[in-house]
């Protein structure tokens, strides 16, 4: 325990040391541990900061239950509240789970809104995390999209091809290659000790099963805020078969201050990234805006350099 986070509450220390995925992170712990720094509470998320919300992104009324449509053309049905790690840093950390839980009833009320709805070509399962649903959930929500004609992808955005690998098996695998669905797996990746053997085989199986993967990073204090950093998890990643996708800046969620890096440190940032690997491995620096019609892209100002 002496080498856990100075700055975390001891009952997280003692509740990730028993945690089985992160132990071997656990054992090489340091004071600035990136891996940890993103799960463990500290005492830092208690200071109310202003500017802050616990509804950041304007999510906390559905259409339905567990089904946003925030975008014209997709919509996201929050398909389980559960994750298996809490990252510190979440913008639904204060989301009303509660009240849209991921039951058969609210399932098939959200499959009605979709098929009324012609100008939905993409669903995206999230959560919490959608793949805490078991295989035959999962089998049924397919079922019902795959019976809406104007669906056309299915986008997946998960945490537990890195937290347990072990999640994506040949059944799922092969459940999404007889999908007549495109079927994109997004992970949430954010730095690249959190990349192992096991991940790697996890996303060869999915690659091999037509699985197109992409990955979506928060830029971190802490965790992934320098240019190095970022280009080693880019080529951790497209060594995996993975294409980073989005770098987001991180949603002003109530009790996460402490990770906040300004839009002027995220350019710089960025620029220097820019330098170090090719083009195609740089994610998009954005923000997600409560009531903007799509993502942010954050200008780097290189016209004017």
């Amino acid at each position: 325990m002496k080498n856990c986070w100075p700055d975390a509450r001891p009952d997280a220390c003692s509740r990730c040391a028993s945690h089985a995925r992160l132990s071997p992170a656990w054992r090489k712990a340091t004071p600035n541990d990136p891996l940890l720094r993103q799960v463990l509470t500290a005492e830092e998320e208690f200071i109310v900061a202003p500017g802050y919300s616990t509804d950041p992104l304007e999510e906390q009324h559905s259409v339905v239950p567990g089904l946003l449509h925030k975008y014209r053309n997709r919509a996201l049905l929050l398909v389980k509240g559960g994750c298996a790690v809490n990252c510190r840093y979440c913008f639904r950390r204060h989301f009303p789970y509660a009240e849209n839980q991921g039951t058969r009833r609210n399932w098939q009320t959200a499959m009605d809104y979709i098929a009324a709805h012609p100008q939905l070509d993409e669903i995206i399962f999230s959560g919490g995390d959608p793949l805490m649903a078991k295989d035959h959930e999962l089998d049924w929500l397919m079922t019902q999209l795959e019976a809406i004609p104007h669906v056309k992808r299915l986008r997946i955005h998960s945490r537990l091809p890195i937290v347990i690998p072990a999640r994506i098996t040949e059944t799922l695998a092969s459940r999404f290659q007889r999908s007549s669905l495109q079927v994109i797996l997004v992970n949430h990746v954010n730095h690249a000790n959190e990349i192992d053997g096991e991940f790697r085989a996890a996303m060869a199986m999915l690659r091999q099963a037509g699985v197109t993967l992409l990955n979506q990073s928060v830029l971190l204090r802490g965790v992934n805020d320098n240019a190095q950093t970022l280009a080693d998890l880019s080529n951790a990643l497209f060594d995996a078969g993975v294409m980073p996708y989005y770098l987001h800046v991180l949603d002003r969620v109530q009790g996460a201050a402490h990770f906040m890096v300004s839009d002027d440190e995220a350019r710089e940032i960025m620029r220097e990234l820019l330098t170090l690997i090719s083009g195609y491995m740089v994610p998009k620096l954005a923000r997600e805006i409560g009531g903007e019609p799509s993502k942010t892209p954050l200008d780097l100002g290189l016209k004017q350099r």
